[in-house]
């Protein structure tokens, strides 16, 4: 029986996901289930809404949560462990990450990654995640940590240079890409092969093909056709420039390179279709709309689940079966890209 802790299992949509992947896996049907978070009623929430899943999947796994004050005692024996954790939330430190960069000319998007909104989260994450390994260095040495916070490279390194914690970080981008871009300009999805590198979260699609075929060239010809043009605009023109598209959205590419956020230049905001201050107004919205999910996820009536695409369920299922998993993950550069 395989123990998954989920820390950062207040976010409950999210944990649903994670989880209810899981326990369509056979191997982890009868898993030990562990969830940690620092918040009491979102982690009762998502206790209720774990155990209805795993009544209503007819699943046998253990469920249990958690205050992270009592991390060593949850995680002890972990096989694996799932993070989500966001330190600080919307109000006051996402509220700061944006307000106080403002006042000095500093416009973001979404603030999870680099520049002065993803360094904020990085210092005020960071020491929490190192907290956390050392606990699963001493309670679970053997477990695997798959991280989803963010900013991803800069917690997954600090994770894997500072601790003897074996850690992947995950990002939705690489797996995401290649469909997504072939939905957009009105291409097939199925069948399709490709090869990404980057850094998180720049990853670079450097190859795209179906049945063999090289996509690239009717891409970049539907890419500048009039009823595509304006669909994404920051990542078809870098594309254009230099003959790749990234993994990340227009809005999130818009704050990872220079070129398209200036003072000097405000008319490229509108060109571009740039969302300044998107990150906040997703967090309104979440917050607007948690008390009608509330309703549905957190009750006593039955509660389905289809498996997603999320990796964690499946580099899990590997672990447990042996069977190999191919998939896109966050790790150090030893040599792997040059």
């Amino acid at each position: 029986m395989a123990k998954i802790g989920f820390i950062g299992a207040g976010s409950t949509v999210f944990a649903k996901n994670v989880l209810g992947d899981c326990l369509h896996v056979e191997a982890l049907r009868d898993a030990h289930i562990v969830l940690v978070d620092l918040d009491p009623e979102r982690l009762r929430d998502s206790e209720v809404m774990v155990k209805n899943l795993n009544r209503t999947l007819g699943a046998s796994a253990k469920v249990e949560s958690f205050l992270a004050a009592d991390a060593e005692k949850a995680l002890a024996g972990a096989d694996y462990v799932v993070n989500a954790v966001q330190v600080g939330g919307y109000d006051p430190c996402t509220i700061i990450d944006f307000e106080v960069p403002k006042k000095y000319g500093l416009r973001q998007t979404i603030a999870d990654t680099l520049g002065i909104g993803g360094i904020f989260r990085g210092l005020r994450t960071i020491p929490v995640m190192l907290d956390y390994c050392r606990i699963l260095e001493k309670a679970a040495p053997d477990a695997l940590l798959i991280n989803y916070s963010n900013p991803m490279a800069m917690l997954t390194g600090a994770i894997l240079k500072g601790t003897g914690v074996r850690a992947v970080g995950l990002c939705h981008s690489v797996q995401s890409c290649a469909p997504c871009l072939c939905a957009e300009l009105d291409l097939p999805q199925d069948r399709l092969r490709w090869k990404v590198a980057g850094i998180n979260h720049q990853g670079w699609l450097l190859e795209i093909s179906r049945d063999g075929e090289d996509l690239y060239p009717e891409i970049k010809r539907r890419a500048q056709l009039p009823e595509y043009v304006d669909k994404d605009t920051v990542r078809f023109e870098v594309m254009r420039r230099f003959g790749y598209y990234v993994t990340e959205s227009s809005e999130h590419s818009a704050e990872y390179m220079p070129w398209f956020i200036k003072a000097r230049a405000p008319e490229l905001i509108g060109r571009f279709h740039i969302p300044l201050d998107e990150y906040p107004r997703r967090c309104l919205e979440q917050i607007k709309n948690w008390a009608g999910m509330r309703g549905e996820l957190v009750s006593d009536r039955p509660l389905n689940h289809a498996r997603t695409h999320e990796y964690a369920s499946y580099i899990l299922e590997a672990a447990e079966t042996g069977v190999p998993f191919t998939f896109g993950g966050n790790v150090l550069n030893t040599g792997l890209i040059h």
